[in-house]
């Protein structure tokens, strides 16, 4: 289920790594552009397979506003995303933890068991499904 332009789905993280699945995201969304770039200025250390040339810049949300500025985009879509699946999955209150490891997460996660939505490569996951 794609939520969002340039999304890497939970399965894919699982199969990938998280840094291959960020790559993969943002290829996907550069792919959706409808003007191409002349230069992309990417946040942290590695830059995705595209056709556009540019640069790595770590801690470039606090060093580009156009970095940080496209850093809260991402963190609404995300907010919007864990209120979309506090409806489809009731109790696991993801509007609340955001999908962040907190205490109400794991203890979500113990008492309701797990969904397609979480990763299982996650450490409380790959516990919660060994019970």
């Amino acid at each position: 289920m794609a939520w969002a332009i340039g999304r890497a789905e939970p399965s894919e993280i699982d199969r990938l790594n998280i840094l291959q699945a960020t790559l993969l995201a943002m290829k996907r969304a550069y792919s959706q552009l409808q003007i191409i770039p002349d230069w992309v200025q990417v946040d942290g250390t590695f830059y995705p397979d595209i056709v556009s040339p540019g640069e790595t810049i770590i801690q470039g949300d606090s060093k580009v506003a156009e970095i940080s500025a496209a850093s809260i985009l991402a963190k609404v879509a995300r907010d919007e995303e864990m209120r979309t699946l506090d409806l489809l999955y009731p109790g696991y209150e993801f509007s609340k933890h955001k999908g962040y490891p907190t205490k109400l997460h794991l203890e979500r996660l113990a008492s309701l068991g797990v969904t397609e939505q979480h990763r299982r490569s996650y450490s409380p996951v790959k516990k919660q499904l060994a019970l």
